[in-house]
């Protein structure tokens, strides 16, 4: 039965999960937290609503096995169309990454225009819009498909001058629709603030989904009695379904250094 010095689980369908553990590191250093990166069967983003769902169990039932007190669902495709369902079959707290940005979202703009960009399967999903329309239906909502992204940020293409010209060439419509607020609604977008403020300037208020997530779950935690009374620093652990040793090299881009002992499972299994 998981206690308050029971771990955190986080799971996405590769990397870009990294950037909502980072979050969780920094803002509660004394929790344990496991990582799950099932890049053996990455994207999630394609694949059907069905097949997503059993991915994302299979994801959940490791991270049970390992006595998670609470489990983020740090992938934007699973939090879009199959959180509703988990969070029903499970006992265990399951928190999206959608909620938490568009809620920010709401709260933060000035004008009621707000952006959102994402993978070509969240927009098409049209998540965040409808999140955002729920909480506040007289907010506007502009959404915008970057795909490009991802690559190049798992490339390590983070200050270089080809990503501000396709950052240039995605976000320049923003600036004639009245945006104040945009929402990054992908977990690997974070690595790419810098150059996002380059194009659209500071005026624009940028929300991380993956900042807003960790504080969603130091909430819930908190109103649980479930942080960890622990005074020592969390110890963190990280899991794939395949190719390790990649997986450890790219995650240096999301983490700030290099991660050692990068276990494989057969996720299958589950």
């Amino acid at each position: 039965m998981p206690s308050p010095d029971s771990p955190i689980g986080v799971f996405d369908s590769g990397l870009g999960g990294l950037t909502v553990a980072t979050e969780l590191f920094n803002l509660l250093p004394a929790e344990d937290v496991i990582y799950f990166g099932d890049v053996g069967r990455y994207p999630y983003g394609p694949r059907s609503k069905e097949i997503v769902t059993r991915f994302s169990r299979q994801d959940i039932n490791f991270l049970i096995e390992q006595d998670v007190k609470m489990i983020v669902a740090a992938c934007n495709t699973a939090s879009a169309i199959a959180l509703d369902r988990l969070q029903e079959e499970y006992d265990l707290p399951i928190l999206g990454v959608i909620e938490p940005g568009a809620k920010s979202a709401v709260a933060t703009t000035r004008n009621g225009i707000v952006g959102v960009i994402g993978t070509t399967g969240t927009i098409n999903s049209n998540s965040y819009a409808k999140a955002i329309e729920c909480l506040d239906p007289k907010v506007r909502v502009f959404s915008m498909a970057c795909p490009l992204f991802v690559p190049l940020i798992e490339e390590g293409y983070l200050d270089r001058q080809a990503s501000y010209l396709i950052a240039e060439d995605y976000l320049s419509p923003f600036r004639s629709n009245g945006i104040d607020t945009l929402v990054l609604g992908c977990t690997h977008y974070p690595l790419l603030k810098g150059i996002i403020r380059q194009v659209l300037g500071e005026d624009i208020t940028l929300i991380d989904s993956a900042i807003e997530t960790a504080r969603e779950v130091k909430n819930h935690l908190t109103a649980a009695k479930q942080l960890n009374p622990a005074k020592k620093s969390g110890s963190h652990r990280f899991y794939v379904s395949d190719i390790p040793d990649q997986f450890a090299h790219t995650a240096r881009h999301f983490l700030g250094e290099e991660i050692k002992n990068v276990m494989r499972i057969d996720i299958d299994k589950y």
